[in-house]
């Protein structure tokens, strides 16, 4: 449990990587698995993580970076994209039936109805409330990665701040029904990072809490 706090307390939004620190395999695979355990509204996952470890494909995507952040993007050991499915339909729901009932060993006839209420609910939104609610669940899977990262020692640096239309474009994500959500950057932070000294700033407990 201390463990567990204490590395979020240690973590920061990392403002410049070791380039001379890359993330394993083993460990990258471990935070892989961290972000396919999401916590997904009806287990869905309507979105796709593309992963970044080829140093010219990182050159490119630092064109779409915000501010001052190309240098996270060439610097980092890896950037992860989270792209939500864009137009989710009933394609996509019964594909998920299906894995349930592979996984779990039963008739798909008897989750049927999981698959029907996806429908029907997906049937009550727009386009534009399906791509609002898929990219939310991206935050979701954020999370586990931005929670996990540290108790490896591992860096993180989440943005909202990027053109996610050169994203799509450098990627092809338009065409495979996707969009960049999120972007994490993931590595080592430098010695000359003084933003790992700065003491952490949150609401205090008796703000930030109502209790009935």
């Amino acid at each position: 449990m201390k463990e567990y706090i204490n590395s979020q307390k240690w973590r920061y939004a990392v403002k410049k990587y070791d380039t001379t620190k890359k993330v394993s395999a083993e460990d990258l695979a471990y935070l892989k698995e961290a972000i396919q355990l999401s916590v997904s509204s009806v287990g869905l996952q309507p979105y796709k993580v593309i992963v970044v470890g080829n140093q010219e494909m990182k050159e490119k995507l630092a064109a779409a970076a915000g501010g001052n952040n190309a240098n996270l993007f060439r610097d980092a050991s890896h950037i992860l994209i989270f792209a939500n499915e864009v137009n989710v339909n009933d394609a996509q729901v019964d594909k998920y039936v299906a894995n349930v009932s592979e996984v779990r060993g039963v008739p798909t006839e008897a989750v049927a109805g999981l698959g029907d209420y996806l429908k029907n609910f997906l049937g009550t939104l727009t386009d534009e409330q399906k791509n609002i609610w898929t990219a939310k669940q991206t935050y979701i899977a954020l999370a586990n990665l931005i929670h996990t990262a540290p108790l490896l020692n591992i860096d993180a640096t989440p943005m909202e701040g990027f053109n996610a239309a050169t994203i799509n474009e450098i990627l092809g994500l338009t065409e495979k029904g996707l969009n960049a959500s999120l972007v994490a950057t993931i590595g080592y932070r430098h010695a000359e990072d003084a933003n790992q000294h700065l003491k952490k700033v949150r609401k205090p407990e008796g703000e930030l809490f109502i209790t009935l």
